[in-house]
């Protein structure tokens, strides 16, 4: 049996020290925090989203980034099989809205409990407070070989396997520092640029932070780089001090995040998506019947949040204080489109430190997408977030996890 270090004890980390551990290989986890999981303890707002229940064509459809190199992996170990695993480690689950897999308990602890039981069961050496610094690699015959890991204090771990288990730039915190970029660039690999996902966006207009706190339900949000459509989705959002957020817009941050590095992108909100142009029409019409003489303050108010209504008077065209008799036919039609097409400005995305993902990583050009096993350095390997793989949000991006840390457990 090998000897393995894994650099790391998140999700990833944990789940391939199990897999590798069953198979009776002697595995050592090395993690710089005092504790294992730190990241994973706040996903899903600590609820921890295990994965999603969704059919395979779902999963990759829900990956943004490499989903062809996923194939192998995931079919290796699906979403069924997580969830049997968890199960099989006593951990009760529950799907909720969206296919979302969570612990009955909303408490993303049990995970990482039940994680690091098996690990203890099986004898799994977790080294705490434990940085590695360096990926030590030999020159064979047949090429470079693994050799071990340096550790920050000097003392140098030899090992038949390295797996590197970092994680990405987000919530550096929880010590997501971006070291298992650094580990492959010195052993040769090429890193993607990295940028913050699944993260709120800013905007231009002085109005949006005026909303700050207003969260809108069952809205369609369209953004644009002039006519080219980037992403249109239904579902909810929020508006911020800085801009706008909520899962409508932390899952249009990983599409859009590249090109908003380069400029500014248009954005519109559809307030009313179930009624098409001619519907809200009519409905406006019928409004106006019932308070022909009221002003159109008073008969558009109940349409729209009290948060909002103040900025929908000020864009909608019409003057506030007008009497409904008097709003001419243009000027009704002005208003349902801006109503339809809500207009913002993103400016960009927020840091590192707001995001839930790490968009970018270790090029998969140089990993086997059967075992995640570096096509330069033999024995190295490289799984979870440390790779350019990213999905949206709904449980999507720990199934890479696990999916990756299985394949790099095959024999």
């Amino acid at each position: 049996m090998a000897k393995i270090i894994i650099i790391g004890a998140g999700a990833a980390g944990m789940a391939a020290s199990v897999f590798l551990a069953e198979q009776g290989h002697e595995v050592h986890v090395y993690e710089k925090n005092e504790k294992p999981g730190k990241k994973l303890f706040i996903t899903g707002k600590g609820r921890c989203n295990l994965t999603n229940a969704c059919d395979s064509d779902t999963f990759f459809a829900s990956v943004v980034t490499n989903p062809k190199f996923l194939y192998s992996a995931f079919y290796g170990c699906t979403n069924q099989d997580i969830l049997e695993f968890f199960r099989g480690l006593g951990l009760e689950v529950k799907e909720e809205r969206g296919g979302r897999i969570f612990p009955v308990s909303d408490h993303s602890s049990d995970v990482i409990k039940v994680l690091e039981r098996r690990m203890k069961q099986l004898g799994v050496r977790l080294h705490l407070e434990r940085e590695v610094k360096n990926v030590l690699i030999r020159d064979t015959e047949v090429g470079e070989k693994v050799r071990g890991v340096c550790l920050s204090d000097g003392e140098t771990v030899e090992a038949d396997r390295v797996i590197v288990a970092t994680g990405g730039y987000s919530y550096r915190a929880t010590g997501s520092t971006g070291d298992g970029y650094r580990f492959a660039r010195e052993t040769g690999h090429r890193v993607t640029e990295l940028f913050p996902a699944l993260v709120p966006m800013e905007t231009k207009e002085e109005y949006i932070p005026r909303m700050q706190g207003l969260s809108l339900k069952n809205v369609s949000l369209v953004i644009r780089d002039g006519k080219k459509e980037l992403y249109n989705a239904f579902g909810e959002m929020l508006f911020t001090h800085f801009g706008i957020s909520g899962p409508l817009v932390l899952t249009a941050s990983s599409y859009v995040g590249k090109r908003l590095q380069k400029k500014e992108l248009s954005a519109f909100i559809d307030l009313k998506p179930a009624l098409s142009e001619k519907q809200l029409d009519a409905r406006l019409l019928r409004e106006f019947e019932a308070g022909i003489n009221k002003q159109f303050k008073n008969v558009a108010a109940g349409m729209f949040p009290a948060k909002m209504f103040p900025v929908i008077m000020e864009l909608g065209g019409i003057p506030p204080e007008k009497k409904v008799h008097e709003i001419t036919k243009k000027e009704r039609q002005d208003f349902i489109r801006m109503v339809k097409q809500f207009p913002m400005t993103i400016t960009g995305l927020r840091n590192f430190r707001e995001a839930i993902i790490t968009q970018g990583g270790v090029n998969v050009k140089d990993i086997d997408p059967k075992t995640m096993e570096s096509k330069k350095v033999k024995g190295l390997y490289f799984i979870g977030e440390v790779l350019d793989l990213d999905a949206v949000t709904g449980g999507f991006n720990l199934q890479i996890a696990w999916s990756t840390a299985k394949a790099a457990a095959q024999e």
